[in-house]
Parts: structure tokens; C-alpha cells; sequence
């Protein structure tokens, strides 16, 4: 990885500010042209270094709801099941494990109700998919800060 993309990605971990054009405000602070922010983001996910760029959403501060959701899933139906699932808008993180719950997601609502007919409704499609399954609403909120230096 290039000198400029570590920069780049070490500020961008810190925030991106909520206005009409964050990243020229984030070139600013960097000494570099926005038009350079734009294009490093660019081929950073074009050579998958990165998957996406998005918020992170405090559910409760909202008003919303979630839960954590884990699955048993036969190894020739691991895609089948992940395609399934990321149809959801709701479904903010869908991922692989080597574990006997190998597929994890958290999906999110308005509403508690709304919250189980979706699960109830993702559970009726991959259910011919998957042994068994776990809901795994949290009972206690805790907050860590990720930071990568690169």
C-alpha cells in the first residue's frame, strides 16, 4: 500500500465530517487536492484494500432496534445463505465463520415487531439451508473505538 492511501485511510478512520463535500475538508487537513481523497478511496475499493465507507449508527440513539443473528449452515449452501440474507436493507452485517456458527448477520428495525417478522421471514427463506439458529439480542451495550494505524 502506498505511503499517500495509509495517510488517506488513518484520517478517514477518525471521521469523515458530516457537509456538503467531507473530502475536501479532509484534504485540507492532509495537504492533498480532494480530486486525489476521491480517486484514493476509489482504487482502494476497486483493489478491494477496502469493501465500503459508511456510517456507523447508534440503533438506540435512533430509536431503532437490533439483534445479532447465528447460523448453522452446510458448507455447499454458505453462498446460497449469504445471498439470501444480504436481499435485506435491514441486515447491516453479514459474515462468514469458521465455527459451528459459521454465518453471523445483525439486522436492525424500527420496531420490535418489525425486527422478529423480518428474522421470522429471513428464517422461512434459508430454512431448507440451516440446521439451526440462534437470536442474540444484546442485554448490555458495549462501545469499543477501532483504530488501525497504518
Amino acid at each position: 500500500m502506498k505511503e499517500i492511501e495509509k495517510r488517506i485511510l488513518n484520517e478517514i478512520q477518525k471521521g469523515i465530517p458530516i457537509e456538503k463535500r467531507p473530502f475536501l475538508t479532509i484534504a485540507k487537513r492532509l495537504n492533498l487536492e480532494e480530486e486525489q481523497i476521491i480517486e484514493c478511496i476509489k482504487g482502494l475499493k476497486q483493489n478491494k484494500c477496502i469493501r465500503r465507507i459508511g456510517a456507523v449508527v447508534d440503533v438506540n440513539k435512533i430509536g431503532a432496534i437490533s439483534t445479532l443473528v447465528a447460523i448453522k449452515v452446510k458448507k455447499e449452501d454458505i453462498e446460497k445463505v449469504i445471498s439470501i440474507i444480504n436481499e435485506y436493507n435491514s441486515v447491516t452485517h453479514n459474515y462468514e465463520r469458521e465455527d459451528e456458527y459459521n454465518i453471523w448477520f445483525t439486522l436492525m428495525a424500527a420496531t420490535k415487531k418489525e425486527l422478529d417478522n423480518l428474522l421470522k421471514e429471513i428464517v422461512g427463506k434459508i430454512s431448507i439451508y440451516i440446521d439451526e439458529f440462534l437470536n442474540l439480542p444484546s442485554a448490555e451495550k458495549y462501545k469499543t473505538y477501532v483504530y488501525f494505524n497504518l
